[in-house]
């Protein structure tokens, strides 16, 4: 069980990615170490400085440094409240509720043939994952997907712990064509791991069930709270309704109706 906390963060950095995408690198304002965070899980982020953005933003976790003390966020601008988040300054207080949801789990087999998918924004929990899973004894391959090139992000943070594959819509970067055209579906892959819009997730899912591979993805509902209180983020299970942010975010795709 992670315990959740309420916490101010610094913002050491703010790296402009492009001109959609920003890396935020946060280290607790105190100096306090970095609570336990498991790949997969969430912060809600209250938004500093917008006083008409009453509800906090939940945001993957992309990263735990814990040379630096420090978390990653991956945020794309998608409104007023991800617009303030990818321009705000370094040495800016932001505070966090963390960590939250529950994360992707391990394989049983240190051997297995392991790919985590991603699309978008939905690389996030990937990185930290990957990262998990190499320090862990595991050998884990990744299949990036996007629409070209220029939308493919921290590809050389993903080199560091595995192969790293990828598919563009336009051809610009990789195979040409979307994740669940690429051919190394085709290579024996026993495990996937899948973040992405919820069309994507539900094709790699499909293809999991083909090929006989273990699935889970890590939904995107709407969440309001974080906390199951607002309900937003209802999703049909086998088992009836569930939270995503506290059954969640991370499913095992048969658990789910898709």
């Amino acid at each position: 069980m992670y315990k959740k906390e309420t916490t101010d963060f610094k913002v050491v950095e703010c790296v402009q990615l492009n001109a959609i995408y920003s890396l935020l690198k946060l280290s607790p304002a105190g100096g306090s170490p970095l609570p336990p965070v498991a790949p997969g899980q969430f912060v809600q982020v209250k938004v500093p400085g917008c006083e008409d953005v009453f509800l906090r933003r939940p945001i993957s976790i992309n990263f735990v440094d814990t040379d630096s003390n420090s978390l990653w966020l991956l945020v794309r601008r998608a409104g007023k409240a991800t617009e303030v988040l990818c321009d705000i300054a370094a040495g800016e207080i932001v505070n966090l509720i963390l960590p939250l949801g529950n994360g992707f789990s391990m394989p049983a087999g240190k051997d297995a043939s392991i790919l985590l998918v991603g699309g978008g924004v939905g690389v996030a929990p990937l990185l930290y994952f990957g990262k998990i899973l190499k320090d862990n004894g595991y050998s884990p391959k990744f299949l990036l997907g996007a629409r070209s090139e220029r939308d493919l992000l921290e590809l050389n943070l993903f080199e560091q712990y595995g192969p790293v594959f990828t598919s563009t819509e336009d051809g610009s970067h990789g195979e040409k064509g979307l994740v669940t055209q690429h051919s190394v579906l085709a290579t024996g892959i026993e495990h996937i791991y899948c973040c992405g819009p919820a069309p994507m997730m539900k094709a790699v899912a499909s293809v999991a069930k083909a090929i006989g591979a273990e699935c889970e993805v890590s939904l995107e509902n709407m969440m309001a709270c974080g906390v199951g209180a607002c309900l937003c983020c209802v999703e049909k299970t086998v088992k009836g309704n569930v939270c995503v942010c506290t059954e969640g975010p991370v499913f095992n795709i048969n658990k789910l109706t898709w």
